[in-house]
This record gives C-alpha cells, structure tokens and sequence, in this order.
C-alpha cells in the first residue's frame, strides 16, 4: 500500500508538471541542470578517474603539466567511455520508450534509477552501504536494488574514493622509491645542498614514457570497472 501511494503522488506530480506553462517547464528544466555537474561526479565514474589522474601528475613531478583543463578533459571522455555500456541500458530502457510515448515520466524515472543503481551497487563495498544504512536507520533490504537512492549515492561516493587513493598509492609507489634512490646517491657523493627533484623529476618522467605510462593508467582504470 505504501508503494501504490507513493506511485500515485509521483502521477499527480507528473501530470501537475505537465500542466504548466511552457515558460514555467523551461525554468523548472534549466534549473534541473544544474545538478547535472553533480550527478556527474556522484554518480559516475569521474570521481575515480580524476583522482587516480591527478596523484599521477603529482607522482610524476610535473607540476601543472598536464594542465587542470587536460586532466578533466581526459577525465570526462574516460567517464564517457566507461559509462557508455551503463547509458547504453539507460536510453533503451528509459529514455527511448519515454520519449517514444510508451512509458510514463514516472516509470521511466524508476527505470533510469535501476540502471544507475546497478552500476552504483557494483562499484560500492558492502562495509560502506551497511554504514550509511545504519545511520540512515534504515532496514537492510531483502534485495540490493532495494536500496534507497539517498543512502547508495554517498556510500558510492565515498567507495569510489577509496579505490581511487588504492589506486593512487599503487602508482605513487614506484616514484617514491627513484625518489629514495636518487637521494641516497646524491648523500653518498656528498651533494647534499642539491634538491633531489631536481635530478629525481627527468628520471622519473623518462621512466613514465618509456613504460608508455598514460596507455597503463587508461587501461588500469577502464578495467577497474569491470
């Protein structure tokens, strides 16, 4: 019973959007976008991607090379191109059937809810939604697309900057020891006054080359998704 009255408010909320005026749809839809940049970050995979992106530059001491603008871009057409399958499921399900007339904007909305949610439920670990769910006082539900929207995105969230800074130590590692290296031979020839980065910072973007570093970190994140 519960559900049948939310479903039906949810009509009445629909069917009240589509009595408005034009002019009011068109404020109420340029206000929805703008959320658009946060359900970008929150509900995809850009978090991710950025962040294993920027501890890369920062691991390789180039300072802002690549700039913020390269970052983003890059990691914008990455989150395109590992959420492409996910919006795929989108447009067939809910978005193609709504704008063809066989489905209703409220059902077309649980739809798009259940595909993002099943992305979201692959991505995030059971120890973050568990906390969530309980500071949400909520009961964990029999099944995991049951999940309440407002408690799945920030336990995303928060798993997805987990597997970020893994990921970011993972390639941080290597950097740190020819930093370590490099240090020692300098102490040991007695050159104690000359900054390591220095000579650290050419070897270390040689190496990054050699090992054709950004075809490594695209694949390593393409596939984390997986």
């Amino acid at each position: 019973m519960p559900e049948r009255a939310g479903i039906v408010e949810a009509v009445q909320h629909a069917e009240l959007f589509q009595n408005l005026s034009p002019p009011m749809q068109t404020a109420l839809f340029l206000s929805a976008l703008v959320l658009l940049p946060s359900a970008l970050v929150c509900l995809t995979g850009f978090t991710r991607i950025v962040i294993v992106l920027s501890f890369v530059r920062r691991a390789v001491t180039s300072q802002e090379i690549p700039p913020n603008m390269v970052v983003t871009g890059l990691s914008l057409f990455l989150t395109l191109f590992v959420m492409a399958p996910t919006w795929e499921a989108l447009n067939q399900k809910a978005v193609a059937p709504y704008l063809d007339g066989k489905m209703l904007g409220t059902e077309a909305y649980q739809q798009g809810v259940g595909v993002m949610k099943s992305f979201m439920l692959k991505q995030t670990r059971r120890q973050d939604l568990a906390l969530f769910l309980h500071m949400a006082r909520v009961e964990p539900p029999r099944e995991p697309e049951e999940t309440p929207i407002h408690v799945l995105v920030p336990a995303f969230v928060i798993s997805e900057l987990k597997t970020a800074f893994i990921m970011g130590f993972c390639i941080y590692l290597p950097f740190l020891l020819v930093d370590l290296v490099i240090s020692s031979v300098l102490t040991a020839m007695g050159m104690v006054m000359m900054p390591p980065v220095v000579i650290s910072a050419p070897i270390k973007i040689l190496l990054f080359v050699l090992a054709d570093g950004w075809h490594l970190v695209a694949r390593a994140l393409s596939t984390s998704f997986g």
